[in-house]
């Protein structure tokens, strides 16, 4: 079993938000939106915000695709994460950041649903922290199956959204919240969602 992380930080984890990622993700404007509103909110309550930035061959560090949108990017003083691979967690410095800022709860909000985002709640939750994914402010793209069928990416944030409500694992939370619903405390502690 994991170790179920103690504090009470909350922190506000955006995931891959760049250009080359959310160009062709579906309703990315929308989203976007809401990550945005997402994002007001957490600084308004002085919560952390950890931005996680992907970069590898298909998108390469430094390229016009790697870059945020241009709607959203980090302030000076939020916290900045590299990666290469789907979890947020993987090969980072991403478990020391949390464990610096006294980190329990993750907000979950990004792209891609079906990659990333699942990946990285996964690997919150098997690492011992509370999730709350913020189910309006999550997009993917289609996938196109061989068999000439389609998965659209609505269905795929819909599955996922369901699936971070019937997870359980022992002494965890994990919840979906829409970008109005989820409430920030900031470091002092955690405020259940409304």
């Amino acid at each position: 079993m994991a170790t179920v992380r103690a504090g009470g930080t909350q922190v506000l984890m955006v995931v891959d938000v760049q250009v080359g990622v959310m160009s062709d993700a579906w309703n990315a404007p929308a989203v976007i939106g809401r990550i945005s509103h997402a994002v007001a909110r957490a600084r308004s309550a002085g919560a952390p915000i950890i931005w996680v930035q992907h970069g590898d061959d298909d998108l390469p560090k430094a390229s016009p695709a790697w870059q945020w949108v241009p709607e959203l990017g980090p302030m000076n003083g939020e916290h900045l994460i590299h990666k290469r691979f789907n979890s947020s967690f993987e090969q980072t410095e991403l478990d020391q950041l949390l464990a610096q800022l006294g980190a329990s709860h993750i907000v979950l909000a990004g792209a891609a649903t079906n990659w990333c985002i699942r990946a990285t709640a996964y690997g919150a939750l098997e690492r011992g922290y509370d999730l709350t994914l913020v189910s309006d402010a999550h997009t993917t793209t289609a996938i196109p199956l061989e068999n000439g069928a389609t998965i659209d990416a609505a269905s795929i944030i819909q599955e996922l959204n369901i699936a971070m409500n019937w997870l359980t694992y022992p002494g965890r939370k994990n919840a979906t919240a829409s970008a109005e619903q989820v409430n920030f405390c900031g470091s002092s502690g955690v405020r259940p969602v409304s």
